[in-house]
């Protein structure tokens, strides 16, 4: 129980980074190190294939992406970065609160534990697996895909004039 307990505050703290900053290479980083987190933890809740993918593509392709899509950027001015720095910490100042007194209800609401089932004894296709046993797994991508796109949206927006 200490080592979920750790892991979540991990996670809470990398994608607490990853949103606060201001410079968008930290920010990629800090995302990296989000989905490495949330690997870890999918791991843990017996889902090796949706781990792997998130490992895979969310901790290591995507934050190639952004790192290239930045190296193609200019930088601002340190003023520009004190007021967004301020903007962002007014703007999601409850946002920890608010992600964690949700993630505690929809855990209690979805009796996690129930959900964790084993992996089928000799599945060997992917596929059938997927589809047939590990479906929660595909719900638990999808979210994660959804709140990878939205983190795109967030990071590259303009300000408002």
């Amino acid at each position: 129980m200490a080592m979920e307990i750790l892991l979540l505050l991990g996670l809470l703290a990398a994608a607490l980074w990853t949103v606060m900053t201001t410079r968008l290479l930290r920010s990629v980083v800090g995302l990296a190190l989000t989905s490495a987190v949330l690997s870890i933890i999918i791991f843990r809740l017996n889902s090796p294939v949706a781990a792997v993918f998130e490992l895979s593509v969310c901790a290591g392709l995507i934050p190639v992406i952004f790192i290239t899509t930045i190296s193609f950027t200019q930088r601002i001015a340190k003023s520009q970065i004190q007021e967004r720095r301020r903007e962002r910490f007014i703007r999601f100042f409850l946002l920890p609160v608010i992600v964690v007194v949700a993630g505690l209800a929809l855990l209690r609401w979805l009796k996690i534990p129930a959900l964790m089932l084993p992996a089928a004894a000799g599945e060997t296709d992917v596929r059938l697996l997927l589809w047939n046993v590990r479906h929660l797994d595909l719900l638990g991508q999808i979210v994660i895909l959804l709140a990878g796109a939205f983190a795109v949206v967030i990071l590259f927006k303009e300000p408002r004039k």
